[in-house]
């Protein structure tokens, strides 16, 4: 759960601001609107401050929708227009909620962690991508079609239907097809050629 409030980035006096060093002014209250996280959204977001207004014992800043971008450099180019009132603001991304704690970090948001954020993002479901994530880690989340066998029951419903998909006992073993072991069977699978987490199947 985040811990910091959702503020007010600029007061309507700030908008009009042009830092005269940097050239730098503050977003329009309209790319305000569009880029701000609403809390109820499931959208992944950061929240950008700077480092310079938290030592000077300030969290002024705002909850980011990263979806709103069309890429990386659009992201920065916002974050550091937000922090205009500073010559060189060092951002610093002090929360973050809706995408995998791997892919935080305070100070170090990169091209390729925007990127990969964006592609957990236009996942459909992020509980199997989660899971994925637990058995591949986050530098293979472009493997995730590939493996991705999809939800069941048990390590033992997945068996049957690899079972029924690829094979026809009735045919290969007649009635001795109501003794097949599918536990048995669902142990080798598991052993070497999948994963199974919280119900979602991958193969290795």
């Amino acid at each position: 759960m985040n811990t910091i409030s959702s503020l007010s980035a600029h007061s309507d006096n700030k908008v009009a601001f042009v830092n005269e060093i940097s050239g730098r002014s503050f977003p329009t209250s309209d790319e305000l609107q569009y880029h701000k996280h609403s809390l109820d959204s499931d959208n992944p977001a950061v929240y950008c401050g700077t480092y310079g207004k938290y030592n000077n014992g300030s969290i002024e800043g705002m909850w980011i929708d990263l979806t709103t971008f069309i890429d990386y450099d659009e992201f920065i180019e916002f974050c550091y227009d937000l922090h205009a009132d500073e010559e060189d603001p060092e951002l610093m991304f002090q929360d973050y909620e809706n995408f995998p704690r791997e892919l935080y970090s305070e100070s170090c948001f990169d091209e390729d962690t925007f990127d990969k954020i964006i592609e957990y993002a236009n996942h459909s479901d992020r509980d199997a991508v989660d899971a994925f994530l637990s058995c591949y880690g986050i530098d293979q989340l472009d493997k995730f079609d590939e493996v991705y066998q999809g939800k069941f029951d048990s390590e033992e419903d997945f068996a049957r239907h690899i079972v029924d998909e690829c094979y026809d006992l009735d045919k290969m073993l007649g009635s001795l097809s109501y003794y097949f072991d599918y536990d048995a069977f669902a142990r080798d699978l598991f052993i070497c050629d999948y994963f199974f987490d919280n119900g979602y199947v991958f193969q290795r």
